[in-house]
């Protein structure tokens, strides 16, 4: 045992201090040279999607083989489509504003001090995460991109794929200024090793998971190393009485069914009381003709003849899958306490054309995301413009909602004087 630990203290000790002296070059490295290296990265891909796609079938069959449900092996699963995706990703993130070249203010002060708020990078940022191995490109290219250096810790069931996405993106890193031990991998996915790596403060200056709910409560509860929060996603869509019925109908559809195994997928569909009979066999045809198995309290399984009863678990449940819970409320105050007990805080959504019930909606509602008759599938950092994301925040401080490039920085004042002293 003894041994295995001064093990993983070496290995972390090597990793941190790379990481270090990479994040060090980073801070003063141009943004033309790190765009230069995210140009690389992409060739970097190019030339090995024959053996990242190999790696990664490998992982497939191991995780069938290990029993992983069909919701994890599509996230865990690469396409040359979607490497050819992960590519376009880093393409445009080139074309990003480079985060710490801005200026976020600067005035003078009563003394005659020159005082400026400029962007940062945060330093070496540690990702735990599991399953998807696009991830491992998302947040490599993110977190350079900011200047920061990054070791990856993903999940064992891709490590494979991770293994080959790193060895391919350090390949192009190599030809650039940028070190290739800017972006590196955890190699032993032991939790052991992923315990020490939560409290490696001295090399780690800020931790972010992504996955499920038990990995980010994990990583809440044992880490020492300052944590953004990337909640899971217990989604909602109201229906309200004054809504659209073909509308609700096809946001419905959209957000469960789009890709069932995302956080931004719908998980909860609520039914204002006076509309159900109108709208709720509709909703839950469309419902059974997507596939999705249908978990309702009394009134919906009376208006739905195949929907089985809903448990309180259903309500708290992230699925990831083709199920839904859904229940019928009592008007506009109810849906709105049956989000606050239930929500997660990403994403939330109001089907309406009644204006005063839309603004108390996205009033009331505090989620990182709040929608009116849109898709909760658009919650994502490429699609609200910031060219990628590292995942999407549920917390109140520092970031919230989908983290772009400026989340991943920090800002500090630089102060200019002409012999200005303090009496």
């Amino acid at each position: 045992m003894t041994e295995n630990l001064l093990t993983e203290d070496a290995v972390l000790e090597e990793l941190g201090t790379k990481a270090k002296q990479a994040a060090k070059i980073l801070r003063g490295l141009s943004a033309t040279e790190k765009n230069a290296a995210l140009a690389a990265m992409i060739e970097g891909l190019k030339d090995n999607t024959e053996n990242i796609l190999s790696a990664n079938k490998m992982d497939i069959e191991n995780g069938k083989e290990n029993g992983l449900t069909e919701a994890l092996i599509e996230r865990l699963t690469l396409t040359e489509d979607r490497l050819t995706g992960m590519q376009e990703g880093l393409d445009q993130m080139v074309k990003l504003t480079d985060p710490t070249t801005q200026n976020d203010g600067q005035w003078v002060n009563d003394q005659g001090l020159k005082i400026g708020k400029v962007r940062v990078p945060l330093g070496v940022i540690g990702i735990i995460y599991e399953s998807r191995p696009n991830v491992t490109v998302d947040a490599s290219a993110l977190c350079l991109k900011a200047g920061n250096a990054v070791i990856l810790r993903g999940g064992k069931e891709a490590i494979n794929s991770n293994e080959a996405i790193i060895e391919a993106l350090q390949e192009g890193l190599a030809k650039t200024s940028v070190p290739k031990e800017a972006i590196q991998l955890i190699k032993d996915p032991s939790r052991e090793l992923a315990a020490k790596f939560m409290k490696a403060n001295e090399y780690v200056d800020c931790l972010i998971p992504r996955g499920g709910a038990g990995l980010i409560q994990t990583v809440l509860k044992q880490a020492t190393v300052p944590v953004i929060e990337t909640g899971t996603g217990n989604c909602h869509l109201y229906v309200h009485e004054s809504a659209d019925p073909e509308m609700a109908k096809s946001l419905l559809v959209n957000s469960k069914t789009h890709r069932v195994s995302v956080c931004n997928a719908l998980e909860t569909l609520l039914v204002d009381k006076s509309a159900a009979e109108a709208m709720l066999p509709a909703l839950g045809k469309a419902l059974l003709e997507a596939g999705v198995e249908i978990h309702g309290d009394e009134t919906t399984c009376s208006l739905i003849p195949e929907a089985v009863p809903a448990t309180e678990e259903d309500y708290s449940q992230e699925y990831l899958g083709y199920e839904i819970a859904v229940k019928v409320v009592d008007g506009y105050q109810a849906a709105i306490d049956h989000i606050d007990e239930y929500s997660t805080g990403h994403s939330d959504v109001i089907a309406a054309t009644d204006y005063q019930v839309i603004q108390n909606f996205l009033n009331d509602v505090d989620s990182a995301a709040v929608y009116v008759n849109a898709s909760t599938r658009f919650t994502d950092g490429e699609m609200f413009g910031f060219g990628g994301e590292i995942g999407i925040s549920t917390q109140k401080l520092h970031a919230r909602g989908p983290m772009g490039l400026e989340a991943l920085t920090s800002y500090k004042y630089v102060i200019e004087g002409s012999g200005q002293i303090r009496e």
